[in-house]
């Protein structure tokens, strides 16, 4: 899937898609969701917590 396609999907800009894979933004709750749902997916899988 293009990075494209997935920012079309989610509705957000192909800018969004590239600074969520590059760690520069973390998306909201909403997105994370929508992301994970789009490639059938667990947020947990897609998005780690940094250790304390």
């Amino acid at each position: 899937m293009r990075q494209e396609d997935v920012a079309n999907q989610l509705g957000v800009t192909r800018q969004t898609i590239i600074a969520i894979e590059n760690d520069k933004y973390n998306p909201t709750l909403e997105l994370a969701m929508k992301l994970a749902r789009l490639l059938n997916t667990s947020v947990e899988e897609i998005f780690q917590l940094d250790e304390c």
